[in-house]
């Protein structure tokens, strides 16, 4: 996604969970590099932290039922 550089991860993980369509029920996890950042910290910064060779910012995400299995 192309995100506004002053787009903090706590809103970048809004936007992931509204795209994915995902319920309230369910966590999600944004990774960087392996580490999970603060959701406070801005994109920019994490993008000129850990930005590829390539110039792009790779994450991974995941997400777990944090009410159990229904």
């Amino acid at each position: 996604y192309l995100v506004p550089a002053d787009l903090t991860l706590g809103q970048f993980v809004y936007v992931i969970r509204k795209r994915i369509k995902l319920s309230a029920e369910k966590a999600i996890f944004i990774f960087v590099d392996n580490v999970l950042p603060p959701t406070g910290t801005i994109m920019s910064a994490i993008y000129d932290e850990k930005k590829d060779e390539d110039g792009f910012l790779y994450v991974t995400y995941s997400g777990e039922n944090t009410f159990g299995n229904n």
